[in-house]
């Protein structure tokens, strides 16, 4: 427990800047070990900010005279508190939590951060202010972003932070949430300008990953860090200039596909890019070949379905697939029916209820969907993505179905 201005254990360690020839300003101070990077930080250092190196914070700029009136005035106060202790105990004590810290100005000048436990602070001289270390999110709205190949998308972010040093999250910065909202949106901009929209499109967690890293060391002389930025492509408002070049990897017009956010678009764009490079080397079909074609068989019910499934069943379509699928069906009058396709053995199975083994994916879908879906009106990435289809367990095996679809689009 921290009692009554003790330090709370933060080591600061110089940042090095490329400004020192012109300064003898130390620059700013990390919790990390080392944190340099070849960029110029000028206009990084702050002249108000006392040097901070290994927990000193003494401000060397103050007179003696200073010194002197400050260390009496310091005196009586806390002799004013020792005397009229316990009642000025309900108001100079503080209880802070592990999660916060309290920067605290006494006579104006910073202190070392107080908490947490108990700490002092005295009253009349000292201003103090909590600060919330726990890590925060806020979202970035949906931007209009020129590609460097000419096309025009809509981007947006989620990012998440924290703060790692309570003293200048305070003192270098006025409004840190207005600052790191700002900060993150031209960040975005000016990254995504860069790149053309089919990088934006399949390297979204890269990209994310860079852009975190740029907001870092901008963020980092105000004490913040960024732990995490997630962009979310809202929609293609103008295609390239020229049009795609080489092989579609995710056409603009696949339904559902547009205003997904989250995790999900994420997994579902690096599931994409994997499947249709797969799909090319083996000359298969494209993606937009399947959006528009027609289905030569269509289903009234999932029993007719479940028929269908049966007369395409063979070793080489259980050698393809090779995983086991249990359907939660739910029809319009609410009821639930429980199916199976067992693509494991022999020439696989089909029909009515649970089998005794543990599939290898459950799905979970609407009757209306679920034969759209095996029609070829419905991609099962198309229904995964919109939320048409929930899947419990591994989603690539679930995509699997695709190859049972092609089958019955045969007959």
């Amino acid at each position: 427990m921290t009692m009554f201005g003790k330090s709370s254990g933060y080591e600061y360690q110089c940042l090095s800047q490329r400004d020192q020839l012109y300064s003898d300003n130390p620059g700013l101070f990390s919790s990390h070990a080392e944190f340099t990077h070849s960029h110029d930080h000028r206009g990084h250092s702050f002249d108000y900010v006392p040097k901070v190196s290994q927990n000193d914070f003494t401000d060397k700029t103050q007179g003696l005279l200073s010194w002197i009136c400050n260390l009496i005035v310091t005196f009586l106060v806390f002799l004013l508190t020792f005397i009229t202790f316990p009642i000025s105990g309900w108001f100079v004590l503080k209880v802070v939590p592990n999660y916060e810290r309290i920067v605290v100005f006494r006579l104006g000048r910073i202190r070392p951060p107080k908490g947490p436990g108990v700490v002092l602070v005295l009253p009349l001289i000292d201003q103090w202010q909590r600060v919330d270390l726990r890590t925060r999110a806020f979202n970035v709205p949906p931007c209009k972003v020129t590609t460097k190949d000419g096309g025009l998308v809509s981007v947006g972010a989620d990012i998440q932070f924290r703060i790692w040093s309570p003293v200048m999250s305070v003192v270098a910065v006025q409004d840190l949430n207005a600052s790191t909202r700002l900060t993150a949106q031209n960040a975005m901009m000016q990254t995504l300008s860069k790149k053309t929209l089919r990088e934006i499109q399949t390297e979204r967690i890269k990209l994310g990953e860079h852009l975190g890293m740029d907001m870092n060391e901008m963020t980092k002389p105000w004490g913040l860090e960024v732990d995490r930025v997630e962009l979310i492509l809202e929609g293609v408002l103008r295609e390239p200039d020229g049009g795609h070049s080489g092989p579609l990897i995710m056409p603009p017009s696949v339904p559902g596909l547009e205003g997904l956010t989250g995790p999900i678009q994420q997994l579902a764009m690096h599931f994409l890019n994997q499947t249709a490079t797969s799909q090319c080397s083996q000359d298969t079909l494209s993606f937009a070949d399947e959006l528009h074609s027609v289905s030569a068989v269509s289903f009234s019910s999932v029993d007719g379905l479940m028929d269908g499934v049966r007369s395409v069943l063979s070793e080489e379509l259980v050698h393809q697939v090779g995983a086991c699928y249990h359907f939660q069906i739910t029809t319009d009058s609410g009821q639930t029916n429980s199916y199976y396709v067992d693509l494991t053995q022999g020439h696989g199975a089909c029909g009515v209820g649970v089998l005794p083994r543990e599939p290898d994916v459950s799905l979970s879908m609407s009757e209306q969907d679920l034969l759209a879906m095996f029609q070829g009106d419905l991609r099962p990435f198309a229904a995964y993505s919109s939320g048409k289809l929930r899947v419990q367990g591994d989603l690539n095996t679930a995509m699997k179905l695709e190859t049972l679809i092609k089958h019955l689009k045969k007959t």
